[in-house]
């Protein structure tokens, strides 16, 4: 039997399988993207695929402290886009 990975959503603190969430990464470029692949290179932060809680990081401001960057309300949008 095949080990499935298990990562932490950085908004809700559950470890979930890693189909079930969604990654965002920053670049060696310092750009913040969400990564559909989970292969890109960079500094990666797990949520959870809901926009319940994206709504609880976009308002505790989650992705900008894991990130240590200001005002990722272009990234917030983008994930939105995914979820629904």
């Amino acid at each position: 039997m095949k080990k499935i990975p298990q990562r932490m959503c950085v908004v809700t603190r559950n470890k979930t399988d890693k189909k079930d969430l969604l990654r965002i990464v920053k670049t060696p470029e310092n750009n913040v993207e969400v990564d559909l692949t989970g292969k890109k290179n960079g500094k990666g932060a797990y949520i959870t695929k809901s926009l319940e809680v994206l709504d609880t990081a976009k308002k505790k401001k989650i992705l900008e402290t894991v990130f240590e960057v200001d005002n990722l309300d272009y990234i917030y949008e983008e994930i939105k886009k995914y979820l629904k």
